[in-house]
């Protein structure tokens, strides 16, 4: 059975993104992760919010522009969104409803991890108890402001399952108890 895993690279000051959505600040500190490189087979699906699929790009003017990890996962993506395209995109399932949305990345998934992108799809996998896994890149840069990692929450509790030091930051994996 598929579980779901909310994985992102973070500011140290918790933001996902900058002002306006901007990713450009993380472009500098892409590289080889062996982490992320080990989770990226484990993923059978991704379940992304509409802001995170129309969103800044860290990966803009190269080879893995519009592409999930840069070019490094291929699979299927459903996108939860109110404002439904007008065409089809290849591999891309728009769902208007979250639930929906989540049974059927799971399905996709079969017994590897739904990955979870964007900030409010996260924050709704912990708000209907579905997120199981929580996986962060901590990047040492200060953002100071732009979207944050999780806004507005209430005590959740953690178990830390790995802390590893990967060039240029730490990642940190952990259980949702």
């Amino acid at each position: 059975m598929a579980k779901v895993l909310y994985s992102a690279s973070i500011s140290l000051d918790g933001f996902l993104a900058g002002p306006g959505g901007d990713m450009s600040w993380l472009t500098p500190y892409l590289g080889p992760n062996p982490q992320v490189s080990e989770l990226i087979p484990r993923i059978g699906s991704l379940l992304v919010g509409r802001r995170t699929f129309d969103g800044d790009d860290p990966h803009k003017g190269g080879e893995g522009e519009g592409k999930a990890f840069g070019g490094g996962w291929e699979g299927p993506q459903y996108v939860v969104t109110h404002r439904l395209p007008d065409h089809d995109l290849p591999g891309i399932t728009f769902v208007d409803d979250f639930g929906s949305a989540l049974l059927q990345a799971k399905d996709a998934a079969g017994d590897k991890y739904v990955n979870v992108l964007g900030a409010t799809m996260g924050r709704q996998c912990l708000e209907t108890n579905q997120l199981d896994e929580i996986f962060v890149c901590i990047v040492p840069v200060l953002l100071g402001d732009g979207i944050p990692f999780y806004p507005h929450l209430s005590p959740i509790k953690l178990q830390r399952l790995s802390q590893t030091e990967a060039a240029p930051g730490t990642n940190l994996w952990f259980k949702v108890l």
